[in-house]
């Protein structure tokens, strides 16, 4: 008996968006028109009908109810989610990071992924989730290499700016050698400046974005969207004022921090201290 073949979530991307469009049009909706029945913006619908942005579920759950589809929309959405390579929440936001100019991560406890070493990575997920198998750590491994290596490339672009606080600097993820090995990784990426890094230090007090994990990013003809994630769920924010307030926080921290120059001689401390912390 033949094994199902993988579904190609790219190709389903595509299939919703082309049903999409042929029941908007059914319906006599423009795409602004629907935009304002689902509360997305009509630019967000034709990119979902070209399969340039993945959908969401709470947003096809509201074009099932608009459109009459008896739950469609919402049940692809979810078999789109699933094929990902990314946890659900975060397979749009992945999807953004291939088209972005510039991607700004404010971190406070976790490395950033795209900043992960495997082992670090590995470390992680098994203080997370203790009783995951060992395929799906790997799955979660390689996937993050991937993005690592997709946007940690010359020409450098996207522009990748990471301003990481210092508590996850000293917080020994792993152990001291799997710490050491991913700070000493830190450190060459600034060093060969693959990414702008700054250290926020503990001296830099209180800041808005200490709440948790933030990324910002711009694009060449979309507007700004900003992303924010907690321990197993994550959200994508596209309303223009939160995402501007979000915005002015990450320039306030990044004023506050210390330069890319004092960061890279602030790691490479850690790293002669030949301990974490």
């Amino acid at each position: 008996m033949s094994q199902a073949k993988p579904l190609d979530p790219a190709s389903m991307a595509e299939f919703y968006g082309a049903e999409l469009r042929r029941r908007r049009e059914e319906a006599g909706l423009s795409q602004s028109g629907l935009g304002e029945l689902v509360f997305c913006s009509g630019a967000y619908v034709g990119q979902m009908e070209v399969a340039a942005r993945r959908p969401q579920l709470d947003l096809s759950e509201r074009i099932d109810a608009v459109l009459e589809a008896e739950g469609f929309f919402q049940r692809l959405c979810a078999a789109i989610l699933k094929a990902s390579k990314f946890a659900g929440y975060f397979a749009a936001a992945a999807e953004l990071e291939q088209r972005a100019l510039t991607i700004n991560d404010f971190a406070t406890m976790v490395v950033p992924g795209l900043l992960q070493t495997p082992e670090y990575t590995r470390a992680f997920i098994r203080s997370a989730r203790p009783l995951v198998d060992e395929e799906e750590v790997e799955q979660i491994v390689g996937a993050r290499q991937e993005r690592a290596r997709a946007l940690l490339k010359d020409p450098f672009e996207p522009e990748l700016w990471f301003i990481l606080h210092e508590a996850l600097l000293r917080l020994p993820v792993g152990g001291t050698e799997v710490m050491r090995e991913q700070v000493r990784h830190i450190a060459d990426v600034s060093r060969s400046h693959q990414a702008v890094v700054q250290v926020m230090p503990f001296s830099a007090g209180m800041t808005p974005l200490l709440y948790g994990v933030m990324t910002v990013m711009t694009f060449a003809d979309e507007p700004t969207v900003a992303y924010t994630e907690t321990a197993h769920s994550g959200q994508l924010i596209e309303d223009p004022a939160v995402v501007a307030t979000i915005a002015k926080s990450y320039d306030l921290a990044r004023a506050a921090a210390l330069s890319p120059e004092a960061s890279l001689s602030f790691v490479d401390r850690i790293l002669e201290e030949g301990h974490t912390p």
